[in-house]
């Protein structure tokens, strides 16, 4: 008779990506890359409250002047000194600001060590941004560069009051979304308190400091004259069962956009990163399936991509993936340039996955972005997009993969004991 089937291991989804191996790479170049964590956080600091407004609009740009290979490099950069930066214009701003930030990964495929590895978090819908607060003021900036609100806060060096602590020139950096429906600023990391940055400290780290320090100053009291906006820290949980469940149906007073997930030794890391993961679908979140310009969810499947001087169409990451390409005619017949997001859509019977590698096949150009986007699509947010259309990564898949590191611990202490 065959033996009775063994619950205590779940079955788990197999990987269906490179992402885990990536991860391991970031670990393993963030020791190597120490960076000059001061400097960083100053430079950042110094050119999110000195960069002028950035407009709504993106001005006319002569044809010669149209995203050279300099600019693009530019913009680029993290490293950036706020002199140069202040001299990005258009679309470089826009690609320099959202290069400061730490940018998730979307979740292909669950981390092998969810349970023991990382945190989880549900995250809020609105506006994301840096806040920093010094000289008595505090400005928060959109990823595109522009200034979301200038106003006084409880943030050291926030207000100009008389009860400022330490030299006034110090500053704060916090990394946030901003929640519309409460008009509250709400905080998922700290990049740099009181002048001391954070950079090059582990998430597990961060959070503890965010939480024990932003606790002391009052940020998250009821608005006031010199408080004009409340902070709030979201809820940060272990991803163990226990924690995942409370991020995933738990009652939160914002509207909730999905999970975000952080791995503990991570550093804050300026750009798209594996080691930070955004996962959704529709029980937590309004907004998986991407929808078009009006509105709606289209039949196909649309992929934002950059075009390159040979024609391709590659996404945001570092290094860019190239997924297709345009015919020059077509170029041309388009008016579009190098340097353009446009938008194509994708046939079902025409994308294959194939090793781990999305094969796109023919691409059908839809037309231009509009001028607010920064960046293309990552190749993640990409195949993210296309699991969850055909096959995709369930809250069931989470949970299996949480047990069944739990049956495999409480295996091997049985057999420690055992041998013991």
């Amino acid at each position: 008779m065959a033996p009775p089937p063994d619950h205590r291991r779940p079955i788990k989804r197999a990987a269906i990506s490179d992402q885990q191996r990536r991860r391991e790479v970031a670990l393993r170049l963030q020791a190597d890359r120490r960076s000059d964590a001061q400097n960083r956080a100053r430079q950042l600091a110094s050119s999110v409250l000195s960069l002028g407004p950035e407009p709504e609009t993106e001005p006319e740009v002569e044809p010669e002047q149209e995203m050279s290979d300099a600019s693009g490099q530019l913009a680029g950069r993290t490293d950036l000194d706020p002199v140069r930066a202040a001299r990005l214009r258009g679309p470089e701003v826009r690609r320099w600001f959202a290069r400061q930030l730490m940018l998730p990964e979307w979740m292909v495929d669950v981390p092998p060590s969810l349970d023991r590895d990382w945190y989880v978090l549900p995250r809020p819908s609105g506006k994301r941004c840096f806040v920093v607060s010094s000289n008595g003021t505090t400005i928060s900036r959109l990823r595109n560069g522009s200034i979301l609100h200038r106003f006084p806060s409880n943030l050291p060096n926030g207000a100009r009051t008389k009860d400022v602590s330490g030299p006034a020139s110090s500053y704060s950096i916090l990394d946030c979304i901003f929640h519309e429906p409460d008009e509250t600023y709400y905080v998922i990391d700290m990049v740099c308190w009181r002048g001391y940055s954070l950079y090059d400290c582990t998430a597990e780290f961060r959070f503890f400091w965010l939480n024990s320090k932003l606790s002391e100053t009052g940020a998250s009291d009821p608005p006031s004259q010199y408080h004009r906006y409340r902070f709030n820290v979201v809820q940060i949980y272990e991803c163990n069962l226990a924690g995942l469940q409370a991020s995933y149906s738990g009652q939160v007073p914002y509207v909730k956009d999905g999970l975000l997930f952080f791995n503990k030794h991570a550093h804050y890391q300026a750009g798209n990163t594996p080691l930070a993961l955004v996962w959704k679908d529709n029980v937590c979140s309004q907004y998986v399936l991407d929808t078009d310009s009006k509105g709606q969810i289209p039949s196909q499947q649309q992929v934002v991509l950059e075009l390159q001087n040979d024609g391709n169409l590659t996404t945001s990451d570092d290094p860019p993936v190239a997924l297709g390409s345009l015919s020059r005619d077509l170029i041309a017949q388009s008016g579009l340039r190098v340097g353009n997001l446009v938008r194509v859509a994708i046939r079902d019977d025409y994308m294959r996955l194939v090793d781990g590698k999305l094969d796109l096949g023919k691409l059908q150009l839809v037309g231009k972005t509009n001028h607010s986007r920064a960046f293309a699509d990552t190749y993640s947010k990409v195949l993210f997009q296309h699991a969850a259309r055909h096959a995709p990564l369930r809250i069931e898949d989470l949970v299996a993969s949480i047990q069944s590191i739990s049956s495999t611990d409480k295996s091997q202490a049985s057999d420690v004991e055992m041998e013991g």
